[in-house]
């Protein structure tokens, strides 16, 4: 064994004794009570304190130096055989002793680090590629000096790659990652699942001309959207690689600190069901002011829109099929209404959907898990499920395109279980019927089930499927409205504001005269 291979083993050896000491049974947790740094410390911005080592290469051993006057905020390079570390120290710790991880290029647009200072934020850099020596520098910090155990991540260009090649590696052990004009490794993309499934969110600040942004963040926030993970996305309108940052960190700041806590949803509690966590959540652009640059930024993701927490049940299937999707709003409305949704849920979340969040409504897609397509035994089920959870007994069936016809089918079998239907371009055939919907109205007009239909003058199935259901409809004493989109073919029949769509089922959810 070499002698740099025994010195890692003995820094690591000493380095989990003090963890374990400062987690066990009876004393203060790591995480409550962070150890003083010793040595020479000199002022970094505003007045903080700053603490330097030397890290040797061989041995892991950490020496306190002192930072030079000549070097400012800045760092020098680090002499042969040594690495530079530092650690700048808060005035007062925010609880749980959190801590942002620069990347690379120290003192760089430190602005967003300075605001996390303010806010109780230790940060910290040590001067190499992620290595063995990151993982004793990590060590030190959170088992010596009781940081938080997932500090956040900034990395601008190269710290990109730092960044995202130990994350990947050790996705257990971060919180957040903030990236700016980054660039990655080839093996950090096929690793990004690791940090999607750790949930960790990601922030990438570009310039619209950076000419990274294409193969690096846009690559990114595809794949990272393919998973399920949270990834927020702001493109300055104007400049390239440089300059990184934002002049004004609030934004930034704000975003690490919301992100170091972990996440406060609670997953469904569902006997015999285990839930694979995901989020749901808009792509659409906005475009906001930044200043004082004075230029504007074409934003999306979670750090700009809201966002819910998304479960699917999770089955045997080698190939990855999923059971029922779950999705709940921040508060559930009085009586829990829920949407029975006879659609698979895409991963970019749907306007009619997201206001129905909003208002409290929980959305549930009905599991297609055969070759035969939907099954009714496995739609009574989740039926009898959420039920049973205390959710209303009358949900709202929607369902676009053959969708539609899902959503109808089921309805007929069960009227005196659904408060409404809301169907998008419906196509009224179904899978799992003997006999057309249609000869089946009267079902449904009995019930008092008030149906939507919201169709594109456009769509092929327009007259067939709405306008003679209509008429039918109306003639077997139900109540029926449609709103039609002039214009519009199949795909593009939402109006812009969905809220007729939401007053509609709003009112349904009352009992009927």
């Amino acid at each position: 064994m070499t002698k740099k291979a025994i010195g890692l083993l003995l820094a690591l050896f000493f380095l989990t004794i003090s963890i374990v000491r400062a987690q066990s049974p009876g004393s203060v947790s790591a995480q409550d009570t962070a150890v003083a740094f010793t040595g020479e410390k000199t002022a970094w911005h505003e007045g903080f304190d700053r603490y330097d080592f030397l890290m040797d290469e061989q041995t892991f051993a950490l020496t306190p130096i002192r930072a030079t006057a000549e070097e400012q905020f800045g760092a020098a390079a680090s002499p042969k055989g040594k690495i530079r570390c530092i650690i700048v120290v808060p005035h007062k710790p925010a609880p749980g002793n959190p801590w942002s991880w620069r990347g690379c290029y120290w003192d760089h647009e430190p602005q967003a680090e300075v605001e996390l200072l303010k806010r109780g934020f230790y940060i910290a850099f040590i001067m190499c590629d992620p290595d063995q020596h990151w993982d004793v520098w990590y060590a030190y910090l959170t088992g010596k000096h009781g940081l938080a155990p997932k500090p956040a991540f900034s990395g601008m260009s190269k710290g990109g790659v730092n960044e995202f090649a130990w994350a990947t590696n050790h996705p257990d052990k971060v919180s957040c990652i903030y990236a700016d004009n980054p660039a990655l490794y080839p093996e950090s993309f096929t690793k990004l699942g690791e940090l999607a499934s750790h949930d960790v969110p990601l922030l990438h600040v570009c310039g619209s001309y950076d000419f990274l942004l294409e193969h690096h963040t846009l690559v990114v926030e595809d794949i990272y959207h393919r998973l399920g993970g949270r990834i927020s996305v702001m493109i300055k309108e104007g400049p390239g690689h440089h300059p990184h940052s934002l002049k004004d960190p609030a934004l930034i700041a704000g975003w690490v600190e919301d992100n170091v806590k972990p996440e406060g949803g609670v997953a469904p509690v569902m006997a015999g069901l285990t839930f694979e966590k995901s989020y749901y959540y808009s792509y659409n652009n906005s475009y906001r002011l930044c200043q004082p640059e004075n230029t504007y930024a074409t934003c999306r993701g979670p750090l700009f829109t809201d966002c819910y927490e998304r479960y699917d049940v999770k089955t045997s299937s080698t190939w990855g099929i999923t059971g029922m999707t779950i999705i709940l709003p921040k508060k559930a409305a009085p009586g829990r209404p829920w949407i029975f949704k006879a659609d698979r849920v895409g991963r970019e979340a749907e306007p009619v959907d997201l206001a129905l969040l909003a208002k409290g409504f929980t959305i549930v897609a009905a599991p297609v898990t055969e070759q035969a397509g939907p099954v009714r035994k496995q739609w009574d089920e989740v039926y009898q499920l959420l039920t049973s959870q205390g959710y209303s007994s009358k949900p709202v069936m929607e369902g676009e395109g053959a969708g539609g016809g899902e959503a109808y089918y089921w309805a007929i079998v069960h009227p005196d279980q659904v408060s409404c239907i809301y169907a998008v371009n419906p196509v009224l055939r179904s899978l799992q019927a003997t006999a057309p919907l249609t000869d089946s109205l009267a079902v449904l007009a009995k019930a008092h089930i008030p149906i939507l239909h919201v169709c594109g003058s456009l769509d092929p199935w327009y007259a067939d499927n709405t306008v003679a259901v209509e008429k039918k409809y109306r003639q077997s004493g139900g109540h029926m409205k449609v709103l039609v989109k002039a214009g519009a073919g199949h795909f593009d029949a939402l109006p812009a504001e969905p809220a007729p769509i939401i007053n509609f089922i709003i009112e349904s959810q009352k009992p009927a005269p």
